[in-house]
Protein backbone atom coordinates (compact mmCIF):
# COMPACT_ATOMS: atom_id res chain seq x y z
CA UNK A 1 0.00 0.00 0.00
CA UNK A 2 3.23 2.56 1.11
CA UNK A 3 5.00 1.74 -2.26
CA UNK A 4 1.56 2.19 -4.16
CA UNK A 5 1.02 5.63 -2.40
CA UNK A 6 4.69 6.17 -2.68
CA UNK A 7 4.34 5.86 -6.95
CA UNK A 8 1.22 7.67 -7.32
CA UNK A 9 3.05 10.68 -5.63
CA UNK A 10 6.03 10.26 -7.94
CA UNK A 11 3.44 9.94 -11.15
CA UNK A 12 1.61 13.19 -10.09
CA UNK A 13 4.69 14.83 -9.17
CA UNK A 14 6.54 14.63 -12.46
CA UNK A 15 3.09 15.66 -14.19
CA UNK A 16 3.21 18.73 -12.12
CA UNK A 17 7.36 19.06 -13.34
CA UNK A 18 6.78 18.42 -16.91
CA UNK A 19 3.38 20.08 -17.63
CA UNK A 20 4.61 23.17 -15.96
CA UNK A 21 8.05 22.62 -18.23
CA UNK A 22 5.70 22.65 -21.17
CA UNK A 23 3.22 25.11 -20.56
CA UNK A 24 6.89 27.82 -20.23
CA UNK A 25 7.70 26.03 -23.35
CA UNK A 26 4.17 26.93 -24.94
CA UNK A 27 3.53 30.36 -24.15
CA UNK A 28 7.48 31.57 -24.60
CA UNK A 29 7.11 29.97 -28.22
CA UNK A 30 3.67 31.93 -29.05
CA UNK A 31 4.06 35.58 -27.14
CA UNK A 32 8.00 36.26 -27.52
CA UNK A 33 7.42 38.12 -30.83
CA UNK A 34 5.27 40.43 -28.79
CA UNK A 35 7.79 42.56 -27.41
CA UNK A 36 9.95 42.78 -30.27
CA UNK A 37 6.58 43.92 -32.52
CA UNK A 38 8.67 47.53 -32.84
CA UNK A 39 11.71 45.63 -34.11
CA UNK A 40 10.07 43.28 -36.33
CA UNK A 41 7.86 46.11 -38.09
CA UNK A 42 11.55 47.81 -38.32
CA UNK A 43 13.12 45.01 -39.72
CA UNK A 44 10.03 43.57 -42.43
CA UNK A 45 9.26 47.44 -42.91
CA UNK A 46 5.65 47.07 -41.71
CA UNK A 47 3.53 49.39 -39.38
CA UNK A 48 2.61 48.62 -36.06
CA UNK A 49 -1.13 47.47 -36.73
CA UNK A 50 0.63 45.39 -39.44
CA UNK A 51 3.49 44.07 -37.17
CA UNK A 52 0.72 42.53 -34.71
CA UNK A 53 -0.08 40.10 -37.24
CA UNK A 54 2.96 38.02 -36.00
CA UNK A 55 1.25 37.62 -33.12
CA UNK A 56 -2.39 37.24 -34.14
CA UNK A 57 -1.97 35.23 -37.01
CA UNK A 58 -0.75 32.15 -34.15
CA UNK A 59 -2.99 32.74 -31.59
CA UNK A 60 -6.11 32.53 -34.85
CA UNK A 61 -4.50 29.30 -35.92
CA UNK A 62 -3.93 28.02 -32.44
CA UNK A 63 -7.52 28.93 -31.44
CA UNK A 64 -8.93 26.83 -34.51
CA UNK A 65 -7.02 23.98 -34.04
CA UNK A 66 -7.79 23.59 -30.24
CA UNK A 67 -11.05 22.65 -31.79
CA UNK A 68 -9.50 19.48 -33.23
CA UNK A 69 -6.78 18.63 -30.98
CA UNK A 70 -8.83 17.49 -28.51
CA UNK A 71 -11.16 15.01 -29.82
CA UNK A 72 -8.35 13.69 -31.83
CA UNK A 73 -6.39 12.85 -28.66
CA UNK A 74 -9.56 11.10 -27.28
CA UNK A 75 -7.98 8.33 -30.01
CA UNK A 76 -4.35 9.27 -29.96
CA UNK A 77 -3.91 9.42 -26.68
CA UNK A 78 -2.85 13.09 -24.20
CA UNK A 79 1.09 12.57 -24.21
CA UNK A 80 1.33 12.00 -27.94
CA UNK A 81 -0.21 14.84 -28.94
CA UNK A 82 1.83 16.88 -25.73
CA UNK A 83 5.17 15.39 -27.59
CA UNK A 84 4.56 15.89 -30.80
CA UNK A 85 3.38 19.52 -30.58
CA UNK A 86 6.11 21.10 -28.43
CA UNK A 87 8.44 19.39 -30.57
CA UNK A 88 6.96 20.52 -33.94
CA UNK A 89 6.35 24.15 -32.41
CA UNK A 90 10.45 24.44 -31.71
CA UNK A 91 10.95 23.07 -34.78
CA UNK A 92 8.57 25.80 -36.79
CA UNK A 93 10.06 28.50 -34.46
CA UNK A 94 13.60 28.23 -35.69
CA UNK A 95 12.04 27.84 -39.06
CA UNK A 96 10.20 31.42 -38.38
CA UNK A 97 13.55 33.34 -37.53
CA UNK A 98 15.13 32.45 -40.43
CA UNK A 99 12.13 33.54 -42.66
CA UNK A 100 13.24 35.53 -45.47
CA UNK A 101 9.82 37.63 -46.14
CA UNK A 102 7.09 39.00 -44.07
CA UNK A 103 4.33 36.99 -45.99
CA UNK A 104 6.69 33.29 -45.17
CA UNK A 105 7.10 34.56 -41.66
CA UNK A 106 3.65 34.99 -41.34
CA UNK A 107 2.94 31.43 -42.59
CA UNK A 108 5.45 29.65 -40.35
CA UNK A 109 3.77 31.73 -37.37
CA UNK A 110 0.45 30.50 -38.82
CA UNK A 111 1.69 26.96 -38.75
CA UNK A 112 3.28 27.23 -36.03
CA UNK A 113 -0.49 28.11 -34.16
CA UNK A 114 -1.17 24.87 -35.39
CA UNK A 115 1.12 22.95 -33.71
CA UNK A 116 1.39 24.90 -30.08
CA UNK A 117 -2.40 23.97 -29.97
CA UNK A 118 -1.51 20.15 -28.57
CA UNK A 119 -0.75 21.04 -25.04
CA UNK A 120 -3.02 23.00 -23.89
CA UNK A 121 -6.27 21.28 -25.84
CA UNK A 122 -5.49 18.01 -23.81
CA UNK A 123 -3.14 19.44 -20.92
CA UNK A 124 -6.02 19.45 -18.09
CA UNK A 125 -7.37 16.54 -19.48
CA UNK A 126 -4.64 14.78 -19.03
CA UNK A 127 -4.12 15.46 -15.51
CA UNK A 128 -7.55 15.39 -14.50
CA UNK A 129 -7.03 11.52 -15.93
CA UNK A 130 -3.98 10.58 -13.89
CA UNK A 131 -3.72 12.28 -11.20
CA UNK A 132 -6.48 11.85 -7.71
CA UNK A 133 -9.10 14.21 -7.39
CA UNK A 134 -7.58 15.87 -4.47
CA UNK A 135 -4.61 16.90 -6.66
CA UNK A 136 -6.37 17.92 -9.63
CA UNK A 137 -6.41 21.98 -7.94
CA UNK A 138 -2.61 21.62 -7.33
CA UNK A 139 -1.66 20.01 -10.70
CA UNK A 140 -3.59 22.85 -12.62
CA UNK A 141 -2.47 25.82 -10.37
CA UNK A 142 1.24 24.46 -11.53
CA UNK A 143 0.45 24.29 -15.12
CA UNK A 144 -1.48 27.78 -15.15
CA UNK A 145 2.14 28.52 -13.53
CA UNK A 146 4.07 27.01 -16.01
CA UNK A 147 1.82 29.23 -18.72
CA UNK A 148 2.83 32.22 -16.42
CA UNK A 149 6.61 31.66 -16.25
CA UNK A 150 6.37 31.38 -20.24
CA UNK A 151 4.76 34.12 -20.72
CA UNK A 152 7.42 36.48 -18.25
CA UNK A 153 10.39 34.18 -20.37
CA UNK A 154 8.67 35.33 -23.37
CA UNK A 155 8.95 38.81 -22.70
CA UNK A 156 11.59 39.48 -20.65
CA UNK A 157 14.11 37.00 -23.01
CA UNK A 158 13.29 38.67 -26.33
CA UNK A 159 14.68 41.86 -25.45
CA UNK A 160 18.88 41.27 -24.98
CA UNK A 161 18.39 38.34 -27.28
CA UNK A 162 17.34 40.84 -30.13
CA UNK A 163 19.82 43.89 -28.61
CA UNK A 164 23.08 41.17 -29.38
CA UNK A 165 21.88 38.75 -31.97
CA UNK A 166 18.66 40.57 -33.80
CA UNK A 167 15.63 39.43 -34.89
CA UNK A 168 16.86 36.23 -36.22
CA UNK A 169 19.09 35.35 -33.55
CA UNK A 170 16.45 36.25 -31.30
CA UNK A 171 14.20 34.25 -32.79
CA UNK A 172 16.36 30.89 -32.96
CA UNK A 173 17.62 31.08 -29.43
CA UNK A 174 13.67 31.16 -28.56
CA UNK A 175 13.01 28.11 -31.06
CA UNK A 176 16.32 26.21 -28.91
CA UNK A 177 14.85 27.08 -25.05
CA UNK A 178 11.59 25.88 -26.76
CA UNK A 179 12.99 22.38 -28.02
CA UNK A 180 14.85 21.88 -24.53
CA UNK A 181 11.68 22.17 -22.72
CA UNK A 182 9.98 20.00 -25.17
CA UNK A 183 13.07 17.18 -24.10
CA UNK A 184 12.32 17.82 -20.75
CA UNK A 185 8.35 16.99 -20.87
CA UNK A 186 9.34 14.04 -23.01
CA UNK A 187 11.53 12.62 -19.82
CA UNK A 188 9.20 13.71 -17.21
CA UNK A 189 5.70 13.13 -17.74
CA UNK A 190 5.04 9.47 -17.37
CA UNK A 191 2.83 7.77 -20.00
CA UNK A 192 -1.03 7.94 -19.74
CA UNK A 193 -2.02 4.93 -17.50
CA UNK A 194 -6.05 5.54 -17.09
CA UNK A 195 -6.46 6.82 -20.89
CA UNK A 196 -8.74 4.95 -22.56
CA UNK A 197 -9.14 5.33 -26.47
CA UNK A 198 -12.27 6.19 -27.43
CA UNK A 199 -14.05 6.38 -31.26
CA UNK A 200 -14.23 9.84 -32.28
CA UNK A 201 -18.38 10.49 -33.48
CA UNK A 202 -18.80 13.47 -35.03
CA UNK A 203 -22.00 13.36 -33.62
CA UNK A 204 -21.37 13.32 -29.83
CA UNK A 205 -19.15 15.98 -30.56
CA UNK A 206 -21.63 18.16 -32.48
CA UNK A 207 -24.22 17.40 -29.95
CA UNK A 208 -21.83 18.51 -26.71
CA UNK A 209 -20.69 21.12 -28.96
CA UNK A 210 -24.46 22.27 -29.17
CA UNK A 211 -25.44 21.79 -25.28
CA UNK A 212 -22.24 24.10 -24.69
CA UNK A 213 -22.86 26.91 -26.48
CA UNK A 214 -26.79 26.44 -25.33
CA UNK A 215 -25.88 26.73 -21.56
CA UNK A 216 -26.16 30.77 -20.30
CA UNK A 217 -23.64 30.56 -17.94
CA UNK A 218 -19.98 28.58 -19.73
CA UNK A 219 -21.46 31.32 -22.73
CA UNK A 220 -20.88 33.64 -20.59
CA UNK A 221 -17.50 32.59 -19.23
CA UNK A 222 -16.14 31.93 -22.30
CA UNK A 223 -16.90 35.76 -23.50
CA UNK A 224 -15.07 36.51 -20.07
CA UNK A 225 -12.20 34.49 -21.33
CA UNK A 226 -12.18 36.72 -24.58
CA UNK A 227 -12.12 39.96 -23.05
CA UNK A 228 -10.08 39.52 -20.42
CA UNK A 229 -7.43 38.08 -22.74
CA UNK A 230 -8.34 41.24 -24.92
CA UNK A 231 -7.27 43.56 -22.26
CA UNK A 232 -4.18 41.81 -21.27
CA UNK A 233 -2.73 41.34 -24.58
CA UNK A 234 -4.19 44.54 -26.59
CA UNK A 235 -2.95 46.82 -23.66
CA UNK A 236 0.66 44.69 -23.73
CA UNK A 237 0.77 44.80 -27.54
CA UNK A 238 0.12 48.59 -27.71
CA UNK A 239 2.69 49.19 -25.13
CA UNK A 240 5.79 48.19 -26.46
CA UNK A 241 5.50 50.84 -29.02
CA UNK A 242 3.97 53.48 -25.99
CA UNK A 243 7.47 53.00 -24.50
CA UNK A 244 9.35 53.51 -27.31
CA UNK A 245 7.42 57.10 -28.31
CA UNK A 246 7.65 60.64 -26.32
CA UNK A 247 8.15 61.52 -23.32
CA UNK A 248 9.70 57.41 -22.57
CA UNK A 249 12.33 57.15 -25.76
CA UNK A 250 13.37 53.70 -24.58
CA UNK A 251 14.05 52.15 -27.47
CA UNK A 252 14.78 48.22 -27.38
CA UNK A 253 15.04 49.34 -23.42
CA UNK A 254 11.03 49.24 -23.61
CA UNK A 255 11.15 45.69 -23.39
CA UNK A 256 12.31 45.97 -19.47
CA UNK A 257 8.98 47.45 -18.54
CA UNK A 258 8.03 43.48 -18.30
CA UNK A 259 9.85 42.91 -15.44
CA UNK A 260 7.05 43.88 -13.58
CA UNK A 261 5.72 40.10 -15.46
CA UNK A 262 6.93 37.78 -12.77
CA UNK A 263 4.87 39.40 -10.15
CA UNK A 264 1.82 37.45 -11.99
CA UNK A 265 3.41 34.14 -11.55
CA UNK A 266 2.04 33.22 -8.16
CA UNK A 267 -0.98 34.50 -9.08
CA UNK A 268 -3.10 31.30 -9.68
CA UNK A 269 -2.35 29.77 -6.56
CA UNK A 270 -3.43 33.14 -4.83
CA UNK A 271 -6.87 32.88 -6.74
CA UNK A 272 -7.05 28.69 -6.28
CA UNK A 273 -7.01 29.91 -2.47
CA UNK A 274 -9.03 32.44 -2.41
CA UNK A 275 -11.95 30.64 -4.46
CA UNK A 276 -11.84 28.00 -2.24
CA UNK A 277 -12.90 29.97 0.89
CA UNK A 278 -14.90 32.44 -0.73
CA UNK A 279 -16.24 30.86 -4.23
CA UNK A 280 -14.93 31.27 -7.81
CA UNK A 281 -17.20 33.93 -8.63
CA UNK A 282 -16.60 36.57 -5.66
CA UNK A 283 -12.92 35.48 -5.95
CA UNK A 284 -13.00 36.51 -10.26
CA UNK A 285 -14.82 39.41 -9.32
CA UNK A 286 -11.99 40.58 -7.08
CA UNK A 287 -9.60 39.57 -9.82
CA UNK A 288 -11.55 42.19 -12.55
CA UNK A 289 -11.53 44.89 -10.20
CA UNK A 290 -7.99 44.38 -10.04
CA UNK A 291 -7.71 44.31 -13.41
CA UNK A 292 -9.76 47.33 -14.36
CA UNK A 293 -7.05 49.35 -11.17
CA UNK A 294 -4.14 48.18 -13.41
CA UNK A 295 -5.31 49.42 -16.73
CA UNK A 296 -6.44 52.72 -15.14
CA UNK A 297 -2.70 53.21 -13.14
CA UNK A 298 -1.11 53.18 -17.07
CA UNK A 299 -2.61 56.01 -18.14
CA UNK A 300 -0.47 58.41 -15.34
CA UNK A 301 2.81 59.35 -17.15
CA UNK A 302 5.60 58.16 -14.52
CA UNK A 303 7.32 55.60 -15.61
CA UNK A 304 7.12 53.43 -12.50
CA UNK A 305 3.22 54.21 -12.26
CA UNK A 306 3.11 53.07 -15.32
CA UNK A 307 5.24 49.21 -14.75
CA UNK A 308 3.10 49.23 -11.57
CA UNK A 309 0.09 49.15 -13.05
CA UNK A 310 1.28 46.51 -16.08
CA UNK A 311 2.32 44.57 -12.91
CA UNK A 312 -0.80 44.75 -11.23
CA UNK A 313 -2.71 43.69 -14.90
CA UNK A 314 -0.46 40.49 -14.82
CA UNK A 315 -1.33 39.47 -11.46
CA UNK A 316 -5.30 39.88 -12.02
CA UNK A 317 -5.04 38.70 -15.48
CA UNK A 318 -3.46 35.37 -14.58
CA UNK A 319 -5.33 34.74 -11.79
CA UNK A 320 -8.81 35.31 -12.97
CA UNK A 321 -7.87 33.19 -16.16
CA UNK A 322 -7.17 29.86 -14.08
CA UNK A 323 -10.11 30.30 -11.74
CA UNK A 324 -12.35 31.18 -14.58
CA UNK A 325 -11.15 28.23 -16.73
CA UNK A 326 -11.28 26.35 -14.09
CA UNK A 327 -14.79 27.39 -14.13
CA UNK A 328 -15.65 26.07 -17.39
CA UNK A 329 -14.36 22.84 -16.64
CA UNK A 330 -16.28 22.48 -13.55
CA UNK A 331 -19.46 23.83 -14.80
CA UNK A 332 -19.20 21.05 -17.81
CA UNK A 333 -19.00 18.17 -15.53
CA UNK A 334 -22.00 19.27 -13.54
CA UNK A 335 -24.28 19.56 -16.33
CA UNK A 336 -23.44 16.95 -18.11
CA UNK A 337 -21.34 18.30 -20.84
CA UNK A 338 -18.04 16.98 -22.12
CA UNK A 339 -15.66 18.56 -20.41
CA UNK A 340 -12.88 18.42 -23.64
CA UNK A 341 -15.51 20.44 -25.68
CA UNK A 342 -16.32 22.81 -23.14
CA UNK A 343 -12.86 24.22 -22.53
CA UNK A 344 -11.98 23.71 -26.14
CA UNK A 345 -14.76 26.35 -26.67
CA UNK A 346 -13.12 28.67 -24.15
CA UNK A 347 -9.82 28.71 -25.03
CA UNK A 348 -11.22 29.45 -28.63
CA UNK A 349 -12.68 32.70 -27.30
CA UNK A 350 -9.54 33.44 -25.21
CA UNK A 351 -7.43 33.13 -28.21
CA UNK A 352 -9.74 34.67 -30.49
CA UNK A 353 -10.15 37.66 -27.71
CA UNK A 354 -6.19 37.75 -28.37
CA UNK A 355 -6.30 37.90 -31.57
CA UNK A 356 -9.14 40.35 -31.93
CA UNK A 357 -8.40 43.13 -29.73
CA UNK A 358 -4.80 42.74 -29.44
CA UNK A 359 -4.51 43.76 -32.99
CA UNK A 360 -7.55 46.23 -31.93
CA UNK A 361 -5.50 48.46 -29.64
CA UNK A 362 -2.17 48.53 -31.62
CA UNK A 363 -4.27 50.40 -34.43
CA UNK A 364 -6.27 52.59 -31.81
CA UNK A 365 -2.39 53.62 -30.44
CA UNK A 366 -1.30 54.28 -33.87
CA UNK A 367 -4.41 56.34 -34.60
CA UNK A 368 -5.42 58.00 -31.44
CA UNK A 369 -2.62 57.68 -28.85
CA UNK A 370 -3.13 55.77 -25.39
CA UNK A 371 -6.63 57.19 -23.88
CA UNK A 372 -8.08 55.42 -26.79
CA UNK A 373 -6.21 52.35 -26.04
CA UNK A 374 -7.29 52.31 -22.39
CA UNK A 375 -10.79 53.58 -23.14
CA UNK A 376 -11.55 49.91 -24.91
CA UNK A 377 -9.30 48.27 -22.28
CA UNK A 378 -11.89 49.92 -19.52
CA UNK A 379 -14.61 48.48 -21.53
CA UNK A 380 -13.76 45.31 -21.83
CA UNK A 381 -13.05 45.24 -18.42
CA UNK A 382 -16.48 46.34 -16.88
CA UNK A 383 -18.29 44.36 -19.91
CA UNK A 384 -16.12 41.10 -18.46
CA UNK A 385 -17.24 41.81 -14.49
CA UNK A 386 -20.67 41.86 -15.56
CA UNK A 387 -20.42 38.50 -17.42
CA UNK A 388 -18.86 37.01 -14.51
CA UNK A 389 -22.13 38.34 -12.41
CA UNK A 390 -24.52 37.07 -14.56
CA UNK A 391 -22.38 33.75 -15.18
CA UNK A 392 -22.72 33.48 -11.22
CA UNK A 393 -26.73 33.65 -11.36
CA UNK A 394 -27.11 30.61 -14.07
CA UNK A 395 -24.68 28.45 -12.50
CA UNK A 396 -26.56 26.89 -9.98
CA UNK A 397 -26.44 23.50 -10.67
CA UNK A 398 -25.65 21.99 -7.58
CA UNK A 399 -24.64 18.43 -7.97
CA UNK A 400 -22.36 16.71 -10.36
CA UNK A 401 -23.97 15.17 -13.78
CA UNK A 402 -21.69 12.70 -15.28
CA UNK A 403 -20.74 13.63 -19.04
CA UNK A 404 -22.61 12.59 -21.95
Amino acid sequence: MASSLGSEESAARRIRYGLMLGGLANFLALYYVQPLLPGIAQHFRVSASESTAVLSVTTITMAVALLVVGPLSDVTGRVTIMRLSLGASAVLGIAAALAPSWESLLTLRALQGVALAGLPAVALAYVREETPAGAHLRANATYITGTALGGAAGRLLPGPFHAWWGWTGAGAAIGVITLLCTIGLWVTVPPSRRFRRATPRMRSLFANTGRTLRDPALVMLCLVGAATMGVFVGLCNALTFRLEAAPYLLGGAATLAFLAYPVGIPAPLAAGRLAARRGRGLAALLGIALLLLGVLLTLLTPLPAVVSGLALLTFAFLGTHSLVSGWVSDRAQRIGVGAAQAAGLYLLAYYAGSSVFGALAARRWQTDGWTSVIAGCVALTLGAGLLVILARRFDTTPRTAPCQ
